[in-house]
């Protein structure tokens, strides 16, 4: 179990190569952490201009935001810029695919979200929103697939390495656990809760400063 974990970590911190098909799930008991992994907020600033330029100035504004409330306007702002799609059809698929996992309905989220990749495989936030279902099925092998797919296309994904720390933690594997979690933060310091899983982490891992 831990193994697997290792290793699509690993895959995940590389660069695009191709990926062999899993056979055989992770198997962990039932965790009393909260299922719940960074995601978009219900609402979201219209954001124009040019994609690329606005992320790099609102990662670089992420980082030195001075309070929580200027770092959530900020975070919503790139989280705009991920979600949003020039595809009205994978707009609508995505819409439905929200309400069906709002209403517990796996199955069909899963169909949209599927579909919605094949009709757009360079939209990071249909990986990444069909690796929180994953996510939440407790299917960590695909959701890890998923992860490292938006991490290609957006290694900055901080909800995507808030999520993969997750799933490594679940699966037992707290080393490679910390490290995502520690990825995550150097990108958006103000991320809820990490802060306290990283320290709690490292003094399993590394043990307490004397």
């Amino acid at each position: 179990m831990i193994v697997l974990g290792v290793f699509v970590f690993a895959s995940v911190s590389m660069s695009p190569i191709s990926s062999p098909v899993y056979a055989q799930e992770p198997k962990v008991g039932p965790s009393s952490r909260p299922k719940k992994i960074p995601e978009a907020p219900a609402k979201l600033p219209r954001v124009t201009g040019d994609k690329t330029k606005n992320l790099d100035f609102l990662f670089g504004a992420l980082k030195v935001a001075p309070d929580d409330e200027s770092a959530k306007a900020v975070e919503a702002r790139i989280w705009s810029l991920w979600t949003a799609t020039n595809s009205d059809t994978a707009a609508l698929l995505m819409i439905r695919a929200k309400l069906a996992m709002d209403s517990k309905d796996m199955d069909v989220a899963l169909k949209l979200l599927d579909a919605v990749i094949k009709l757009r495989p360079d939209y990071i936030e249909g990986w990444n929103r069909r690796a929180t279902l994953y996510f939440m099925k407790n299917d960590y092998t695909r959701s890890m697939e998923d992860i490292r797919q938006v991490l290609i296309r957006e290694p900055r994904h901080f909800g995507a390495l808030a999520g993969l720390g997750m799933i490594m933690q679940e699966t037992g594997d707290e080393k490679h656990a910390l490290d995502a979690f520690r990825k995550a933060l150097a990108i958006n310091p103000h991320l809820e809760k990490i802060p306290d899983l990283v320290k709690s982490l490292s003094e399993k891992v590394e043990g307490r400063d004397i």
